[in-house]
């Protein structure tokens, strides 16, 4: 194998398939990228039985062939080379690294005992890469980073019709996004089970694609979903479980609300919490005068402060975790956000807080996204 290849186009392909490998592995041979050089592309390759990359750049190619190296050191090396064109050359067990007057050599790992890549074949449709980006953004933070339970770590990709929702919760919220699907079989109705963290990346990747293309394989031995874009491709095993029925929780309506300004309900929430121990919640009181903010319950400090608010219907009083909060208001990406309160029996255990965007102080309710987020118990 013998190639050139553009020194930034190198270096990002390099990034990219490696980006997604454990730091850690029982197995050394799962650490490597795998290169393949044909006609005129290079095509990289990782692959740990979990996920998988693949992405294919355009290369002057002397010689075909493949090779197999240490994923992570070559990426090191592919991000600190000069500025000029990528000499590739396999010589007998390494490979060779040249670039302008810089060379390294590559130990070179078994081809033979690498695992063969996925081919995920099943229900397919497009995205917009942008709004796919955004959703992953919004809803992934409320997905539990508790090992303890598998099935609430992942992000749930629903498909029907024409619409595509992803779903995530911890137990104390549930984050919802709806975007448009564009597929052939409409009638189809499918769910994967992502890992968060997985997905999290491919958001990051894709987000400036036009288009992303979203390939679900369920039924068989091994489930999983494939993401492609731009000669780029990821695939994740899906968590195998069910995924807790979180759309039942969310009300149909909502009569009981406050409008807030988005970013001075955060700031605000930000300051009252510095005299809170983390994860301790802050009591809020939307009424007719605004929302009132208090950090209660700590002997070396206390905090409160006033922000405004629109109120439509009757004074509520939550316990609300200031971080949980942040979250919901500051993926709403709208100058005002809506808190609905969900009607209960016991005053000592209000029910959960709705949060959407809101189009103005005035103006309607947005749904294509949707955070429910559990209060505390009141504190006294």
């Amino acid at each position: 194998m013998k190639l050139t290849v553009h020194r930034d186009i190198f270096a990002d392909a390099v990034s990219f398939a490696v980006k997604l490998l454990p730091q850690r592995t029982t197995l050394p041979i799962l650490s490597g990228v795998l290169l393949s050089a044909d006609e005129s592309s290079l095509t990289l390759s990782s692959f740990d039985y979990e996920v998988s990359a693949r992405t294919s750049v355009g290369a002057d190619v002397a010689q075909s062939g493949q090779v197999l190296v240490s994923g992570r050191l070559l990426s090191e090396i592919a991000q600190r080379l000069p500025q000029h064109d990528v000499v590739l050359e396999l010589d007998g067990s390494s490979m060779k690294v040249t670039c302008g007057t810089a060379r390294f050599s590559l130990l070179t790992m078994p081809i033979e005992e690498y695992p063969q890549l996925p081919e995920v074949s099943g229900l397919a449709g497009e995205v917009s890469g942008e709004e796919f980006g955004k959703a992953i953004a919004q809803v992934s933070p409320a997905a539990s980073r508790d090992d303890v339970t598998p099935v609430i770590t992942g992000v749930l990709i629903n498909v029907a019709g024409e619409k595509l929702a992803l779903m995530a919760t911890d137990r104390y919220r549930v984050a919802v996004r709806e975007l448009a699907w564009s597929t052939t079989d409409v009638a189809a109705e499918v769910s994967a089970l992502v890992p968060s963290k997985t997905l999290s990346e491919v958001g990051k990747t894709f987000q400036n694609a036009q288009t992303v293309t979203i390939t679900i394989m369920t039924g068989g031995d091994r489930e999983l979903v494939a993401f492609s874009a731009d000669d780029k491709t990821v695939t994740s095993l899906l968590i195998k479980g069910s995924f807790p029925p979180v759309q039942r929780l969310f009300p149909e309506s909502i009569e009981n609300y406050s409008v807030v300004n988005t970013a001075e309900l955060i700031e605000a929430t930000r300051r009252v919490s510095l005299v809170v121990e983390r994860e301790a919640p802050l009591r809020y009181t939307f009424n007719a005068d605004g929302v009132m903010l208090e950090a209660l319950g700590s002997e070396q400090a206390q905090a409160s402060e006033t922000t405004d608010g629109h109120l439509v219907g009757d004074e509520c009083v939550v316990s609300l975790k200031p971080q949980f909060l942040i979250d919901g208001l500051s993926h709403t990406g709208s100058e005002f956000a809506r808190i609905g309160f969900t009607p209960t029996d016991n005053p000592n255990k209000p029910g959960p807080v709705l949060i959407t965007a809101q189009t103005s102080r005035d103006g309607d309710q947005e749904g294509a996204y949707r955070y429910l987020l559990q209060p505390n118990l009141l504190m006294r």
